[in-house]
Parts: C-alpha cells; structure tokens; sequence
C-alpha cells in the first residue's frame, strides 16, 4: 500500500477547482494511486521525461501528475490541471504536453 503526498503547488491548484471537482479528483488520487501507482492503464500512464512528473492519471478532464517512490511506497502529486481540447492548464496557465 502506497502512501500518497499532495505537494504544496498540487493542494493550491486543487483548491482552485469547484469543492466537488476537488473531491472528485481526490477520491480517484486515493482509489487510483493507492496501490500498484506505477502500472500503466487506461487512465494513467507513464512520461518519459516531463516537467510536471514522472506519471498522469487522467479523471475526467483532469489531470494530476506525479512522482512514484517504490522504496519508500510513497507517491508525490506534484501538479493537477484541467485538460481542454488539446491543451493543458494549470493555475490558469497553458503548459506543453
């Protein structure tokens, strides 16, 4: 079982969001990435190399990046964007996929 830490920049951004688009995507963060977080399936994948993390776990529109630390069982949410057609925003501004 994995043990799932919000970083400060991913809880400012989850707090941007409508409370129950907030719950939503923490509900699926526990459900998801809980346990086994570093198996690839429908709504999480792996990046090869990406600023915002080394995984993404889509829910719906959103996005949530994160780091995986099979170690120490734990995983990092590094950032949590909203996805609109083909692009990517977080905290209101437009970043690359």
């Amino acid at each position: 079982m994995f043990t799932i830490d919000l970083s400060d920049d991913a809880l400012e951004e989850l707090r941007q969001f409508r409370k129950r688009d907030s719950r939503i995507i923490l509900d699926e963060i526990e459900r998801q990435l809980t346990y086994q977080p570093n198996v690839e399936t429908r709504n999480r994948k792996p990046f090869r190399s990406h600023p915002l993390g080394e995984w993404e776990l889509r829910v719906d529109k959103f996005r949530v990046f994160y780091d995986i630390d099979t170690e120490n069982e734990t995983v990092l949410v590094k950032a949590v964007g909203v996805k609109i057609g083909n692009k990517l925003f977080i905290r209101g501004k437009e970043f690359p996929l």
